[in-house]
């Protein structure tokens, strides 16, 4: 029995151990992410108390395992183009997220952190040549006025 107890102390002290180990590389591997967000607060464009909290906020849930990777924004930015109602509309918004493609060119300005992102997108459009017509039409001649005839005296 005393062996039976010993061994079971033993394996929780080992358990514990393990835990503890495991928490506190977890700790430290988002520590540092965490150190580094709050090395950016007072050099951006945010409230420093407010950078501060999201940091530790981001932090927290971390902690909890609800940070599991960056959010797509792609996808995000790919949604809002399907809620265009119409077709050539939709396209368009799809060629300002994806880069352009084919005959549009797309271009990307400015930052949130900046004021807001200005996405651009021209679509180079060739008219075809119109027809070449086979003559000139021919002028129409006016007639010409008449001279008046001198008065009579």
């Amino acid at each position: 029995m005393k062996s039976n107890t010993r061994s079971i102390v033993l394996a929780l002290f080992a358990v514990g151990g393990m835990a503890s180990a495991t928490l506190a590389t977890a700790q430290s591997g988002r520590g540092g992410i965490y150190q580094q967000e709050l090395s950016v607060c007072g050099h951006n464009q945010q409230d420093r108390a407010a950078c501060i909290r999201e940091a530790g906020a981001a932090r927290q849930e971390a902690a909890r395992g609800g940070l599991t990777g960056a959010p797509d924004y792609r996808a995000n930015a790919l949604a809002r183009c399907g809620l265009q109602q119409s077709p050539g509309d939709r396209r368009d918004c799809e060629a300002r997220v994806l880069g352009g493609e084919g005959n549009t060119s797309a271009s990307v300005e400015g930052s949130v952190m900046g004021g807001g992102v200005i996405r651009e997108s021209v679509t180079t459009v060739v008219m075809p040549a119109p027809m070449p017509m086979e003559r000139a039409p021919e002028p129409i001649m006016a007639p010409r006025p008449m001279p008046m005839p001198a008065p009579l005296r």
